[in-house]
């Protein structure tokens, strides 16, 4: 969260700035949506087969809204949570060189959208792996003085808080021969000082791109009777990180015996047909 201090007429204009990253909260699988703004898909792949993405990015909100975009990078930390860089990590490839964008600010009635093309430049001599930067969408914030208006000393003052939001979506550029392996290393049940069923995991990736997917956990009774329990959509593993961690809350179910039985996992990428997994385990309740 970014902190901007503004001065005008008396008030102090503080604008928070919240940005949200695709692939850290559980969503949709084909859109990403904060506050008013709607972006779809939420992620952009592209690679030798292909080299233009179309964003559409929509207002569901009541007012006109100004939406800046623009690059930032991003590292993945091992729980999951992303921390803005402006130097690549170890192994890390940043993407900004490697594709432009048009246009680079939209402003959309209510219930209006417009498209953002994506077009992959420059790649013929990058190395084998991927490349990643983030386009960063930002409303503007609303009653903001211009930056070239005359300061005037203020009478009084006073505070109000100004919040503004964004969305940073993943651009990911692969190239060349791509490998990876995923594992689930470790699974632990546990039921916290709430009452509420949690499953512990931690995976580990290897090879030179990211992955990103599903997880579906699933109870079984000992008589053989299966029942969904819990679910991630859109968990992802980015590169260059060899593990990542991830706690998923089940449902607490009074149906469901958490003392015996036991826990099929399935980590599995995003189709429209017929997923295909990635990695499984389980785990044997006691």
């Amino acid at each position: 969260m970014n902190n901007t201090l503004f001065m005008k007429a008396g008030v102090t204009l503080f604008a928070l700035s919240f940005i949200i990253t695709a692939g850290q909260f559980i969503a949709p699988y084909d859109s990403t949506n904060q506050g008013d703004l709607m972006i779809m898909p939420r992620r952009v792949i592209l690679d030798a087969n292909k080299r233009t993405q179309e964003l559409t990015v929509a207002n569901t909100g009541s007012d006109s809204t100004k939406y800046l975009i623009s690059v930032i990078h991003y590292r993945m930390l091992e729980n999951g949570a992303f921390e803005q860089i402006a130097q690549p990590d170890s192994a890390q490839h940043f993407a900004d060189k490697n594709f432009r964008f048009f246009p680079r600010s939209v402003t959309l009635a209510p219930n209006e959208s417009q498209t953002i093309k994506i077009q992959a430049i420059n790649t013929n001599e990058l190395q084998s792996g991927e490349y990643r930067s983030h386009l960063y969408f930002r409303a503007v914030t609303k009653n903001l003085p211009p930056e070239k208006e005359a300061f005037k000393p203020p009478k009084s003052m006073s505070v109000q808080l100004v919040p503004t939001f964004g969305i940073a979506i993943p651009v990911i550029i692969r190239s060349g021969a791509l490998t990876l392996n995923v594992k689930l290393e470790k699974s632990m049940f546990s039921i916290n000082t709430d009452g509420i069923p949690q499953l512990n995991m931690l995976f580990k990736r290897s090879g030179n791109i990211s992955v990103y997917g599903d997880i579906k956990i699933e109870y079984v009774s000992i008589t053989g009777r299966s029942t969904q329990v819990g679910i991630a959509k859109g968990f992802a593993i980015y590169t260059p990180n060899p593990v990542r961690s991830f706690t998923l809350n089940l449902d607490k179910n009074s149906g469901i015996d958490y003392h015996k039985g036991k826990l099929n996992i399935t980590y599995s990428t995003l189709s429209e047909t017929k997923p295909i997994v990635i990695t499984s385990s389980q785990v044997d309740l006691l």
